[in-house]
This record gives structure tokens, sequence and C-alpha cells, in this order.
């Protein structure tokens, strides 16, 4: 079975033989020297794609080599900043479906339709969220209340820029809700780039987690990921992703906060704070990315297909409903979780 793998470290990576050597460069304890650390093997036929968060160094002929086994790589900055994607060839892509996709885009009625499905995915999950935690005493009646009011006028909104502007009172309202549900720790507002405290430096990392996992599942399939219908599309960004990750960002994001830091498996001293910024550190990362991958791998009873599917393999199907849908065969309607 495939398996993600995580680069923390930076390091060299190269093909030996069918087979992804890592070796890492390590730091002596004062913080000055560089020596090469232990090797790691990685057999090429389990890996299904890499994240990489530090620094890495490799040749052309290994991207060549990754590409032949449909490998993608996913990189970030410092920053905790989803920067960019080695991707695969586009064997799946269609002329076909290219032209759906523009399709629909370019008309007004059909794009907002796409538009406002995907928000009223993300927030219908949102309330489950919250609906979770209200039977638990977290006492957020006032904010589902305040949602659902929000959420009856999305099919009355004209334009993107509309439904975006209402997706914002939504999550706003919706982020309410952390402070009551987290136990140690406080979001306040929203801030972003850098995130300003702890909430917000894994919600930003979280989310771009999600988002690169959109990512790889839209490539899986015949969809193009820089046409968008929520989202502008817009130079150098794959914004299709964007729209699919904000149906899942509450299933696989905010569920994975709540968890992690209610049961203090992420502390204090997993985050760097300076200058103004608060960014997980090698071993919070580690902490979250293991939570997350633990989520991705869990399952439940889909009610169509009637057997057990991955909340990973949930964003797959969702893209080929989105399939059939720009291709006139089934109507799109986004997934809302029904437990």
């Amino acid at each position: 079975m495939k398996k993600t793998y995580y680069l923390f470290n930076p390091g060299y990576l190269e093909r030996k033989d069918n087979t992804l050597k890592f070796t890492p460069i390590e730091t002596g304890e004062n913080g000055e020297g560089e020596k090469n650390g232990q090797p790691r093997y990685l057999p090429v036929e389990h890996v299904s794609e890499l994240y990489i968060f530090g620094s890495l160094t490799a040749k052309s002929s290994l991207y060549n080599f990754l590409g032949q086994n449909d490998i993608a790589v996913h990189f970030f900055d410092y920053y905790e900043n989803y920067t960019g994607s080695f991707m695969p060839r586009d064997s799946l892509l269609s002329g076909k479906m290219l032209l759906a996709q523009t399709s629909h885009y370019q008309n007004k009625k059909k794009r907002i339709y796409i538009a406002q499905k995907f928000i009223e995915g993300a927030a219908f999950n949102m309330l489950k969220n919250l609906k979770y935690y209200n039977k638990r005493g977290r006492e957020v009646d006032d904010i589902i209340v305040k949602i659902e009011t929000f959420i009856k006028t999305i099919s009355e909104t004209n334009d993107t820029d509309e439904l975006m502007g209402l997706e914002g009172n939504i999550r706003m309202a919706y982020y309410e809700a952390f402070d009551l549900i987290l136990n140690d720790f406080e979001m306040g507002n929203r801030t972003k780039q850098p995130p300003s405290n702890e909430v917000n430096a894994l919600i930003s990392f979280g989310n771009m987690m999600c988002y690169s996992q959109c990512l790889r599942a839209i490539h899986q399939t015949q969809l193009n990921p820089t046409i968008s219908y929520l989202h502008s599309p817009g130079e150098r960004r794959y914004s299709l992703s964007l729209d699919i990750s904000e149906i899942f960002k509450p299933l696989l994001v905010d569920r994975v906060i709540f968890k992690v830091l209610n049961r203090k498996e992420i502390q204090e001293k997993h985050f760097d704070k300076k200058l103004n910024k608060c960014l997980l550190n090698t071993n919070g990362k580690k902490i979250f990315v293991k939570a997350f991958e633990d989520r991705l791998s869990e399952t439940v009873k889909h009610r169509s297909l009637n057997r057990s599917v991955s909340y990973k393999h949930l964003i797959k199907l969702e893209c080929y409903k989105l399939c059939k849908h720009l291709l006139n065969m089934e109507e799109y309607k986004p997934f809302k979780m029904w437990w």
C-alpha cells in the first residue's frame, strides 16, 4: 500500500536503483557545522507523494524518476506556506472535460450554481462540527443559529464576489466558536500571513495540507486544477483545489486541531514565537501531520457505494461528482457529513 512521506529536515534526495535515498543534513549542537546524517531508503512502489518542509537538493533525473512512478512532490517554505508542487505528467487530461469546465466557468448562471454548492457543503460541515461540540456542553447555540441564517441566503447570491462575502461572514461566525471549543488556547481574530498565535498557526498549516490533498485528488481525475468557480482563476495557482478544500477543511483540518489541542498532544512548546509570528516547530509539525494522516485514513460507510471508504478517498469521489456535473451526467451535490 502506498503512503505519503514527509521530509522535515534539509537534505539530499536521489535515486538508488528502484529506491529513493534521502540523506538528511544535520547541524551540530552549537548550531555550527553540518554533516550528513543516516540515509533513509524509501521503496518507490510504497510512495504515493512527498511533502517537503526543509531545503531539498535533487537532480532533474530524480524528478524524471518520480514522474515515471506517478509520485507528486509538494513544497512548503519556512513560514509553512505552500509554495508549489511537482506533479507527474497529466496523463488523464481530456479536451472534452477542459471545454466543459471552461463552458461552466464562462456561463454566469452555471458558475454561481457550482460556487454556491461549494459554500453550501462547507457551511453544512461547519455546522456538523458545532452541533457535535454543542452536545458536549460547549454552548455554541447562538453561533449555530447565526450560521443557519446565513445559509438560507446562499441561493440568493448573484455573483461570486457576493458569495465570497457571505462565506466570509459564515467563517467569521464559525471561528467565534473555537474559543468555546478549545480548552487551553484562544484563537482571537483570524490572522494568516503570518499567523499571530497557536490556533491560527494550526489553521494555516492544516489548510495548506488539505489544499495539497485536494490538488492530488484533482490530478487523478480529468479535471484541470486551474479552472475554478468560487475562487477566481489566477496566475500560478491551482484555484480549483481552493474550491474543493472549502468542503473538507471542517472535516479534516478543524477536527484535527480540536483533537490535538484538547488532548494536549500539541502544547505551547511545539511553537516558535518571534517577531509577531507564531509557527509550528518541527516536532509540532510531525505531531500534526501524524494526526492529519490518521484522519485521512479513517473510514466511513458510504451510503451510495454501500462500502467503507477513507476520508482521503472522499475527496476523489467529490472530484468525480464534479466531473459528472460538468458533463451533464448528474447534478452536483456537495459532500455533507451524514454521521
